[in-house]
């Protein structure tokens, strides 16, 4: 029975700052834009990314990883 005169103000504290913390999650913005990062990852731009100078691969080249074998 004593036990509950630490853990019930233990309980409490840890409720308020659960509630504190979800509260400046509110009024900082973190939940405004939800499907926005989903979205962003489905519009992959790579292309945009890639060097000016970087030489692009053979587009008749094989899969990566394989040699042609040379049959003369």
């Amino acid at each position: 029975m004593d036990i509950l005169y630490l853990l019930i103000p233990l309980s409490l504290v840890l409720v308020f700052v659960i509630a504190a913390l979800f509260w400046w999650s509110l009024k900082s913005g973190q939940y405004e834009d939800l499907e926005g990062p989903g979205h962003r990852i489905l519009m992959d731009d790579d292309q945009s990314l890639k060097p000016d100078n970087e030489v692009s691969a053979k587009p008749d080249a094989g899969p990566v990883g394989v040699k042609e074998s040379s049959s003369s």
